[in-house]
């Protein structure tokens, strides 16, 4: 899989904390509690109750832990109050292990998701005026795919052509349409009354009251290096064979209902996917090598 993409594809980023963590002291399996708390965001999406019954059917107690910010998941889950969490794809979990020299691990992949571009004002690429502003996700790895999708677009020009380490100081405005806004990704659906266009996470698309039809760009679910932007679900490292958080992913890959929930929520855009782990995982370390380079 080689280090950077010209194509991104994925979902995910930020806000407050989340309801119920703070009674979550410790990991379940940790203290020896039968329960699997796992980190999600949006608990409300349909395959959340779905996957809820079926673990209990297998015997499996699980609590979602909803959480309304991307950056709360991830140190939850590496300081124990979690036993797993679904909510990433693999570039965000490589940034969040070499930022905090954590070494969480993908055990599963769930799915993959086109990125979409929305407005309020225009409904096509070529009505946005030149000189206007589109907001993208501040994230990093967010930021970097948005921009890509905007270049795809023919809205910029990145230098070099992109990757996923792409920032704003990497566009070419003199070749540019558009001029581009990074906000914290829970604020880009809000910010479309004021820009003439919006790269929106698509965990926040039906919150703002949008279709994911109404997107009038994408990036493509299907492009052969899109593997860094699968989602998974992470464990700490020494739990990654751990065979009933296996069994649950398992469940999340195969159950009917799950599945038909995953693709509900996603306005049937979603891509879903078992890729095996090893792969994975070897994904992870390669982009991990690259961000440490980048650094």
């Amino acid at each position: 899989m080689p280090g950077t993409t010209t194509k991104l594809i994925a979902a995910l980023a930020a806000a407050p904390l989340v309801i119920g963590l703070a009674a979550c002291s410790s990991a379940g399996a940790a203290e020896g509690d039968d329960v699997v708390r796992i980190g999600v965001v949006g608990k409300s999406d349909p395959q959340w109750p779905a996957f809820e019954e079926a673990a209990a059917e297998a015997g499996i107690d699980i609590e979602l832990v909803d959480f309304a910010d991307y950056t709360q998941p991830n140190p939850a889950l590496t300081e124990g109050e979690l036993d797993l969490n679904q909510f990433q794809h693999i570039v965000y979990l490589a940034d969040y292990n070499v930022s905090a020299d954590a070494d969480l691990v993908p055990i599963g992949a769930t799915a993959i998701y086109p990125l979409g571009l929305y407005s309020l004002q225009y409904d096509s690429i070529e009505d946005i005026p030149a000189g206007s502003t589109v907001a993208v996700p501040d994230d990093p790895s967010n930021l970097a795919r948005a921009l890509l999708v905007l270049q795809s677009a023919g809205l910029i020009e990145l230098d070099g052509g992109g990757s996923i380490f792409s920032t704003v100081d990497d566009i070419d405005a003199a070749n540019s349409r558009v001029e581009v806004t990074p906000l914290e990704a829970s604020l880009t659906p809000t910010s479309l009354p004021d820009v003439a266009a919006a790269v929106i996470n698509n965990d926040f698309v039906q919150d703002a009251g949008l279709t994911f039809a109404d997107a009038i760009a994408q990036d493509d679910p299907s492009d052969p290096n899109a593997l860094p932007y699968v989602n998974v679900f992470a464990a700490r490292a020494e739990d990654a064979d751990d065979p009933t958080y296996l069994e649950l992913v398992e469940i999340f890959q195969t159950d009917p209902e799950v599945q038909a929930g995953l693709l509900e929520a996603s306005g049937d855009t979603a891509v879903a996917l078992t890729t095996p782990a090893d792969e994975l995982v070897a994904s992870l370390a390669t982009v991990e090598d690259d961000t440490r380079a980048q650094g």
